[in-house]
């Protein structure tokens, strides 16, 4: 596990404070109606203090939550016995991680991107299992944080990455998620294959 990016993502957690609300876009793709997502094992990716693994364990999913960052873990872990959920928290450099093949129902990515990863989260998706995974578009470096080219989309990147799977909804575009506008692109899709 790479030390340097645990004690950044340590430092800049201990000083956030996220809400504790589930991301927008999570929210209204599973509470859709045109296609209500199974309950099962769910993977949060880069969970942070776990306002998404939590959403989804109040659900009834079986949530495994991924950060490098022991110090978002042990929040989320705390948040989670408040609630009473039990939830499998890992600490993982997922720069080195290797998913379970086929081992999830449903796996959702928010604010994170690691392209190389997208191959793996197929992969671990189960026949029939979902991705719901929303981040910045190349765009949000003119108006705010991150501006790195290397962590923002291309347009139609999100889309044409998942675009061997049932793609259910794709949005790109400034959106609020509780706060202030942010450019991003999201996407819903099915591994059919």
């Amino acid at each position: 596990m790479s030390r340097d990016d645990e004690v950044k993502w340590d430092t800049q957690h201990a000083q956030s404070q996220v809400g504790e609300q589930p991301s927008s876009f999570l929210r209204q793709m599973i509470e859709a109606d045109a296609w209500p997502l199974p309950r099962g094992r769910a993977l949060d990716v880069a969970c942070g203090k776990g306002r998404n693994a939590l959403y989804l364990a109040e659900l009834g999913f079986e949530v495994v939550a991924m950060d490098i960052s022991s110090v978002a873990l042990a929040a989320g872990r705390s948040r989670a016995e408040a609630r009473q959920l039990t939830i499998d928290w890992r600490q993982t450099d997922l720069e080195e991680v290797r998913l379970d093949e086929a081992g999830f129902d449903l796996i959702v990515n928010f604010n994170y991107l690691q392209r190389s990863l997208m191959a793996q989260i197929k992969r671990a998706l189960k026949l029939g299992g979902y991705v719901i995974y929303e981040t910045y578009l190349i765009d949000q470096k003119e108006i705010g944080h991150p501006k790195n080219p290397a962590y923002l989309l291309g347009h139609n990147e999100l889309l044409e990455s998942f675009g061997d799977l049932r793609v259910l909804y794709y949005r790109e575009g400034k959106f609020s998620n509780g706060g202030e506008a942010s450019y991003r692109a999201g996407i819903l899709a099915q591994k059919n294959y």
